[in-house]
């Protein structure tokens, strides 16, 4: 990520409203009131996640969310994204473009539990499904697997209903673990990698892969455990 020139190329895309210092003033504050209302999808799709734990550490044996965690995508990081889809950096494109400005990953302990907290989430009447990419079905080149869905939730303000979309990374314990160190030895850019670096956390993404499966088997043995990840690839 070029910095300066993501930068210079926001500033390009922005020449009118750049001209005067009430115009520079309305757009920061026009932003910081969308992000706002991004963290307010965030709160809402975290709430339904917080229940969902509450219930099942009340009235289950078990509980299949392990962890729950949010952001934001930074300034920098919206721009850079619509310039790669080759689109100018608007407050417009970005509402209307992007579908990650909000983010929420959740961790289970199961392959099983991914699928059976997305239904969840899905079957409540107010969560509209914009897209789902199944990674773990169909890991991505890199070896990366997780479950990712967009969905649209409305949010209630004090004058108005906004239709928001958030996007939702749902994977296992292990998925996580290889994606945070994968992210880590990927996006420093002060030191070389090994040449082979990429298939080496492919074979590193296959053995952790197979040890899901394998403590999956075993959960199989917890009573009245439900396999609601019928159809992946034993």
């Amino acid at each position: 990520m070029n910095k300066e020139l993501i930068i210079r190329q926001t500033v390009n895309d922005n020449r009118n409203i750049l001209s005067s210092p009430s115009d520079i003033m309305s757009t920061a504050l026009e932003f910081q009131n969308l992000l706002m209302m991004y963290e307010s999808a965030i709160k809402q799709v975290t709430t339904k996640f917080e229940i969902l734990e509450d219930e099942f550490s009340s009235r289950h044996r078990r509980n299949p969310i392990e962890t729950i965690s949010s952001r934001i995508k930074d300034p920098l990081s919206i721009a850079e994204k619509l310039q790669r889809k080759g689109l100018a950096v608007t407050m417009d494109n970005m509402v209307s473009k992007l579908y990650d400005i909000a983010g929420i990953r959740v961790t289970c302990p199961f392959i099983s539990d991914v699928y059976h907290v997305t239904q969840m989430l899905l079957q409540q009447d107010d969560v509209e499904l914009i897209e789902m990419k199944d990674y773990i079905r169909n890991p991505k080149k890199s070896g990366y697997r997780s479950l990712h869905v967009i969905v649209k939730v409305g949010v209630y303000f004090s004058d108005m209903k906004r239709e928001i979309p958030v996007e939702i990374q749902i994977r296992t314990i292990a998925m996580d673990f290889w994606a945070a160190l994968e992210h880590q030895l990927h996006y420093k850019k002060d030191y070389k990698m090994p040449d082979d670096i990429s298939s080496e956390l492919r074979s590193i993404a296959d053995t952790i892969n197979d040890t899901d499966k394998r403590m999956q088997e075993l959960a199989k043995n917890i009573p009245d455990f439900v396999d609601y990840s019928t159809g992946y690839d034993q």
